[in-house]
């Protein structure tokens, strides 16, 4: 899962547009940047398998970021800083947790079993990695939706449509240049890659939540 995350970041502010959608946006893949640093790090380890269908990571050791206990740590810990540090209303601080959150459950469909469900404990995971064509739907289908949720939302308060349309556009390419991208690496350039595209994708929704109104006929 990787453009996927981003549906719950896009649902997020249709349903609660109080909050920046660059908060929502960092929050989905906020699990992810810790994970590349930890990666860099050495404290969280991967490899890579080439000969899997899929992804061809293989997320050896996470237990900081992909737990469950630390998924629910990260968004509690998100849901307190946006409130304090952007003094964001309770309902868009604990949306922002939810997105964060939202990371873990998405994870759990798409990953082979490598997600602990409590530190030291057994591994889930799901699998739909190993089957390349209905994942990349699913993502695909995902941020689909709830790009027409956040242009309706748009729509209703007079807000033009663009800004959804190449934000999609935006995480589709970059959807499609992580498939064709080699699967190999070193641990610290992949924790490099990722976190580097998270936050191109964070500085990207703050242009894209740029209210552009809609001209009048």
């Amino acid at each position: 899962m990787f453009v996927g995350h981003y549906a719950a970041a896009i649902a997020a502010k249709a349903v609660e547009p109080r909050a920046p959608l660059w908060t929502y946006a960092l929050a989905a893949q906020l699990v992810d940047v810790a994970w590349g640093g930890l990666v860099i790090a050495g404290v969280e380890r991967l490899s890579h398998d080439p000969s899997l269908p899929g992804s061809a990571l293989v997320l050896e050791h996470m237990p900081y970021t992909h737990s469950l206990p630390a998924a629910v740590l990260w968004s509690v810990g998100a849901a307190a800083a946006v409130r304090v540090l952007l003094r964001l209303p309770v309902a868009a601080a604990v949306m922002v947790g939810a997105v964060v959150f939202s990371h873990w459950l998405l994870d759990l469909l798409v990953h082979r079993p490598d997600l602990a469900l409590w530190f030291g404990g057994p591994k889930v995971g799901l699998a739909l990695w190993n089957y390349p064509v209905p994942e990349q739907a699913v993502e695909i289908g995902l941020i689909a939706l709830a790009a027409a949720a956040w242009g309706w939302r748009r729509g209703v308060e007079g807000q033009g449509w663009r800004a959804p349309v190449l934000f999609l556009a935006f995480l589709v390419a970059l959807q499609i240049v992580a498939m064709l991208l080699p699967a190999e690496g070193s641990a610290v350039s992949t924790g490099l890659s990722a976190i580097g595209a998270y936050l191109a994708v964070t500085l990207a929704a703050v242009f894209a939540d740029r209210p552009g109104r809609v001209r009048a006929p």
